[in-house]
Parts: C-alpha cells; sequence; structure tokens
C-alpha cells in the first residue's frame, strides 16, 4: 500500500512537472538552453526599470521627437492638411512589410523622411550578410502569424 502510494505520488508529480513548463520558454534549441549573454547580456532588474544613461531615452525618442516638430513646423507653415497627408503616407509605407526573415531596407521611408541621401551609422554597419542572428523562416513566419 505504501508503495502505491509513492508511485502514485511520483507519478504526479511528474505529470505536474511535464505540464507546468510554458511553451513560450521552449526555444529551438531546447529546454535547458541557458541565458544567452551575447546576445541579450546579463540580466538585472535595474537595467530594466531605469535607462542606464540620461541620453538613452532622449535616443530612444530621437526619431518621434523629430517627427513632431517637423509635422508641428509643417502645419504652422502649410496648414493642417499637409502633416494629415504626409501622416497617411507614413502609414502605408509601415504597411507594407518584407517577410520577417528577409532585410528590409525601408528605402520608402527613407524618402518620405529625407533620409535617402544621407549616409548614417546603420549603413555602413547594417549589412545583413553579417547579421549574426538570423532565424528558421518558417518559425519567424509561425510568429508573427501568432500560430506559435
Amino acid at each position: 500500500m505504501l508503495v502505491q502510494k509513492i508511485l502514485v505520488n511520483s507519478r504526479g508529480a511528474a505529470s505536474l512537472l511535464k505540464d507546468s513548463i510554458p511553451l513560450s520558454d521552449v526555444s529551438a534549441a531546447g529546454l535547458f538552453e541557458g541565458h544567452d549573454l551575447l546576445r541579450r547580456g546579463f540580466t538585472s532588474v535595474k537595467n530594466e526599470l531605469l535607462p542606464s544613461h540620461p541620453l538613452e531615452l532622449t535616443e530612444k525618442n530621437f526619431q518621434l521627437n523629430q517627427d513632431k516638430t517637423n509635422f508641428a513646423t509643417l502645419r504652422n507653415i502649410q496648414g493642417i492638411h499637409a502633416p494629415l497627408k504626409l501622416q497617411m503616407e507614413f502609414r502605408a509605407v509601415k504597411q507594407v512589410q518584407r517577410l520577417p526573415f528577409l532585410h528590409s531596407s525601408n528605402m520608402a521611408m527613407d524618402i518620405l523622411r529625407g533620409n535617402d541621401e544621407c549616409i548614417g551609422f546603420e549603413d555602413i554597419l547594417n549589412d545583413p550578410s553579417q547579421s549574426e542572428v538570423m532565424g528558421e523562416p518558417h518559425m519567424m513566419m509561425e510568429h508573427k502569424l501568432g500560430l506559435l
């Protein structure tokens, strides 16, 4: 009788453990993959709560702040229709996308923002052929479609 209880308890614990692993934590490499320090860096609660540098938030929101300033200037000069038309064009350009595993240069967005004639940091050091992170096409498409 005691042996049967131990076996039932051990089976129950095993089934609980098997069912307790969430699917989102399972990666392509397996269940026992550790934290990838090269890609994600060291984990710290402090880093998730506060920016590491006072200018980090400014740099993160630079393009948004620049767009707001440009829209306000355009509205003052040409009226309400000009920024609305430009915002509609931005939305249309953002909707057109390549498959998630293919690199996109976003040339149309650069043309709308006036960055097509500028050579920046990302133009030189953002070569997709040198990318360290290239996922499986099927997995990335399933994630985009919400099948995973």
